[in-house]
């Protein structure tokens, strides 16, 4: 970890330790990041799985969990379950998946009965850190709602924009991204980003500036925006990019993360606390990185 990405990170601690509820802690990634992510003074964690599978990984990695409680599940729904209900019952403050689909960890935080389904809508807002170009981007939704409509897009909107200001982001602009910056009928999206930009200006949607339709270079990018002939709070300068489907957001965040030196982390919001749902094949910096931005919440 270079020492600029490290001090990033320590600027985000919290005030007091948060616990992390870690399902299915058979991950050798998640438990390094969560045992960084306790040195750099974040967390406390309860390891939820098969103990001896957790035990061995750890000393298999030269990892130091003995300060971590752990509990003991026969699998891994059972540890998606266990986590989920030691957050709901306010044992831990974030809930994190470790060695386990998605899908089951999703269920768990859903049960009516037993989950910690919140009162919004649920989802995902991915931060993403350049250190070449020293900013930090919001990107919703690349993981959990597929096809937003324009009531659904203002829940993302106003999820990532609380993300967003918890994280020192006090007024963010919101870029709601099409092909074009014109309003064309025939393009959905540029109906709802008119749509989001004249709620927000009636104050519908607010603590944020919301300005579109604007395509991907002209939000991030002042020298695309001034050679096109752009102007406006948004162009070049958006913190957060609200995506029309999720196959333009994800391929969006893949592309950033491999050929460019994007750090990825996320969180899952809109439960009754902040999720880290990272891919089983993500980086042990990109699960880190998540823990301390759910740490902002």
């Amino acid at each position: 970890m270079n020492q600029d990405f490290k001090n990033k990170l320590l600027a985000m601690r919290p005030a007091c330790q948060r616990t992390v509820a870690l399902a299915a802690a058979e991950d050798v990634d998640a438990l390094r990041a969560v045992c960084a992510a306790r040195d750099m003074g974040f967390v406390n964690a309860v390891l939820c799985g098969d103990e001896n599978k957790i035990k061995n990984l750890a000393q298999k990695n030269g990892l130091n969990i003995s300060g971590f409680e752990i509990i003991h599940c026969a699998d891994d729904v059972s540890a998606a379950t266990c986590a989920t209900g030691l957050v709901r019952d306010g044992h831990a403050d974030i809930l994190m998946k470790g060695l386990v689909h998605s899908a089951d960890i999703l269920r768990a935080v859903l049960n009516r009965e037993t989950g910690i389904r919140g009162d919004g809508v649920l989802s995902h807002v991915s931060v993403l850190y350049s250190r070449t170009y020293n900013r930090t981007l919001f990107l919703t939704d690349i993981a959990m709602v597929m096809y937003p409509d324009l009531e659904t897009k203002v829940n993302l909107i106003n999820n990532a924009v609380d993300f967003a200001r918890h994280m020192g982001v006090d007024m963010p602009r919101v870029a709601p991204l099409c092909a074009v910056e014109t309003l064309n009928p025939k393009m959905q999206a540029t109906v709802d980003a008119a749509a989001l930009c004249q709620m927000n200006r009636r104050g519908e949607i607010k603590n944020c500036i919301v300005s579109g339709p604007i395509a991907f270079d002209i939000a991030v990018s002042r020298r695309a925006a001034d050679k096109k002939g752009v102007a406006g709070p948004i162009a070049g300068n958006a913190d957060i990019l609200l995506f029309h489907n999720i196959e333009a957001g994800n391929n969006t965040i893949k592309a950033m993360v491999q050929f460019g030196d994007w750090v990825f982390g996320g969180v899952v919001l809109g439960a009754r606390a902040p999720i880290v749902l990272n891919s089983r094949s993500d980086s042990y910096m990109s699960k880190l990185y998540s823990i301390c931005c759910a740490c902002t919440m």
